[in-house]
């Protein structure tokens, strides 16, 4: 005879006994008592909102006998059931308590709590109490995955939960991603050199594409395991019908905010795939999710095997001096918290400051601003380090040409032979009215890069966007720079008319420019123009695209193309380092994430306050290199105003 053990007393409780009464039953009113041998326990909640020591208490009792638990509780106004918790796996019920905490934040229960808690008078509109026909229909689901466990079948409630609306009886079932870094079932291995190592394997290439996986075939994961409203790592999504191509906003629900990732491409179902495989990015690249970092130290200690901080860039002296900055100077006998990478020009894994590894923004002590330079997302490993280079090198040719005025070659885009790239073109300038010009800012290193900047005409409030993209294939960075610009032309015009006093005042105090959005708000002025006339003027020459970029061999394996990339760095004293930033979250699906260095290379900053040129000599040596300049440059001579990123 099957037997159950039912933890807990009310309404619930009462009424599932009544539903099992066939079974052999255990009855306890909490886990102050002692729980024999069973088949299954049943841990039934009303206690409202606080569950978490009621679950730990299950937790440490259970797993460890490797009996099975199921959950149910009320909680703001609804019922909750599951997950089924199976000893030996992963995924329990603080998972699903944090991933509903942080994609049902936006319910409007959610924000009476918060009134509520702050307002005792205040009257929520959902109750915790549970009706005999609520109770009911819970017990009716509890009872059905009862009966399944006791029989050997797979639960529907095994790593999912049903989410029960008690106003009117509604029912849904939601998938619980497993978090790796959960303290009651992750199993995080420490970081470590050895897992740090890098093998190059063979990685074969979709037909005409640089990647390893169809969209197909991320459809099925992506849609799987990762987008759910009220239980997925992304919970909602909007679709911009006011792009003239197909831009998708995705939400990534993080601890204290949302983090808004996005897609542009000429389908909407390939830019919420894709959106989604860029807040995956993020997901991965905001903290460590695969490995506990361990390594706690001095550079001054540590560098025998680790990077030299100050190789990167810093900020400047007087930026650190400034009241209210956010960071402080590196100093190389401060202890921080380092990961392990792996150094391809010194072919051995290599030590990397934490807050380089992942974000830094200021809040925490670092010694520099830090944002996702560098970071990528692919079906493989190689392909990440690929595209994570990709990025890398579309930043700092853009910021080269920017902080050195470099009079680069506009490209005449109906010579590049695509009629993709020159419909993209036509379209975006025949339904906006924007007209777009191409630049050839391709550096030392001989990677493709394109500035992309579309002007306004006079019918138009907003003036000039730029964009940028990097890529062994000169015409998709352009068609990526097209994409980015016509998904923010909406964005500029909207920015503008609500800010439009703020960009003025930009234009004579460059440190009002503080955040992202700024640096394009300041750019849609007439006014600003001036200061891009280094790159718009009509003497500067106009270059076909057979004149300007070689023709790649085409090659299968994507790890050859990597491999001649990483050859051309070598022969430069370029490190390319990569630290794998991939989750159990990620890894599941083969998906890969990292986050990769090139030190010596301009990084992305956002807040004309914290930029970073500081012992980055790249700026003043690579314009002579390349022909730009006659001479070596001064620090004077570099562009002193906010550069026009988006």
């Amino acid at each position: 005879m099957n037997t159950v053990a039912i933890i807990g007393e009310g309404i619930l409780a009462d009424t599932v006994c009544k539903h099992l009464s066939g079974l052999t039953l255990v009855r306890r009113k909490d886990f102050s008592e002692d729980i024999p041998a069973v088949d299954l326990v049943l841990v039934l909640y009303e206690g409202g909102n606080s569950t978490s020591s009621y679950y730990y208490e299950a937790e440490q009792m259970l797993r460890p006998r490797g009996i099975p638990w199921l959950c149910a509780y009320v909680s703001l106004g609804e019922g909750i059931i599951g997950p089924l918790i199976v000893p030996g796996t992963t995924g329990c019920f603080q998972c699903a308590e944090e991933r509903l905490s942080m994609a049902g934040r936006n319910r409007k229960e959610v924000k009476d709590l918060l009134i509520k808690l702050v307002d005792d008078d205040y009257v929520p509109r959902y109750t915790d109490e549970i009706s005999p026909a609520g109770a009911s229909y819970m017990a009716h689901i509890i009872s059905a995955e009862t009966d399944k466990v006791l029989r050997g079948e797979r639960a529907n409630t095994e790593e999912h939960l049903y989410l029960v609306n008690l106003n009117n009886l509604s029912s849904t079932i939601h998938y619980v991603l497993p978090i790796g870094t959960c303290s009651v079932c992750g199993r995080l291995p420490d970081d470590s050199a050895e897992l740090a190592e890098i093998s190059l394997q063979k990685c074969l290439k979709l037909s005409n594409s640089y990647r390893c996986l169809s969209m197909s075939d991320l459809k099925k994961v992506l849609l799987r395991d990762y987008w759910d409203s009220r239980t997925g790592i992304f919970n909602d999504k909007k679709w911009n019908l006011a792009s003239i191509f197909a831009s998708v906003a995705i939400n990534l629900p993080l601890s204290f905010y949302n983090e808004i990732t996005g897609a542009h491409s000429h389908s909407y179902v390939d830019s919420e795939l894709a959106g989604m495989l860029e807040g995956l990015e993020r997901y991965c690249g905001v903290t460590p999710r695969g490995k506990r970092t361990i390594v706690q130290g001095s550079y001054s200690h540590l560098k025998a095997t680790a990077l030299d901080p100050s190789m990167v860039g810093l900020h400047a002296k007087e930026q650190y001096e400034q009241p209210d900055f956010p960071f402080i100077p590196y100093d190389p006998d401060s202890p921080m918290e380092w990961v392990w990478g792996y150094s391809f020009l010194e072919a051995r894994p290599i030590l990397v400051p934490n807050l380089l590894a992942y974000y830094s923004l200021g809040d925490d002590g670092g010694f520099v601003y830090e944002n996702s330079n560098g970071s990528a997302v692919g079906g493989s490993l190689e392909e990440a380090i690929l595209y994570g280079i990709f990025e890398v090198v579309e930043r700092d040719s853009f910021l080269m040409t920017w902080y050195a005025k470099l009079q680069v070659p506009r490209l005449d885009y109906s010579s590049s032979g695509d009629s993709e790239l020159i419909l993209m073109i036509r379209r975006l300038r025949a339904v906006t009215g924007y007209e777009v010009s191409l630049y050839n800012t391709t550096m030392e290193n001989g990677i493709p890069s394109i500035w992309a900047l579309a002007k306004g005409g006079a019918e138009h409030s907003v003036n000039l966007i730029c964009a940028a993209g990097a890529h062994l294939d000169p015409i998709r960075a352009a068609k990526s720079a097209i994409h980015e610009l016509a998904g923010m032309i909406p964005m500029a015009e909207r920015r503008l008319r609500d800010r439009s006093i703020e960009a003025e005042a930009m234009l004579d105090d460059s440190f009002l420019v503080q955040h992202m959005e700024d640096h394009s708000l300041l750019y849609s002025l007439p006014q600003a123009e001036e200061r891009l006339h280094f790159l718009m003027d009509e003497q500067n020459p106009v270059r076909t695209f057979a004149e300007e970029f070689h023709s790649m061999p085409w090659q299968e394996d994507l790890t050859e193309d990597l491999k001649q990339i990483l050859r051309v760095f070598h022969s430069f004293q370029m490190d390319v380092i990569v630290v794998d930033q991939s989750s159990s979250e990620t890894l599941r699906n083969g998906l890969r994430c990292v986050k990769v260095l090139i030190p010596g290379m301009l990084p992305m900053t956002f807040g004309h306050h914290l930029t970073r040129l500081t012992g980055l000599n790249r700026v003043l040596d690579v314009p002579m290199k390349l022909g730009y300049a006659d001479h070596r440059l001064t620090r004077e001579e570099l562009n002193p105003y906010p550069h026009p990123f988006p």
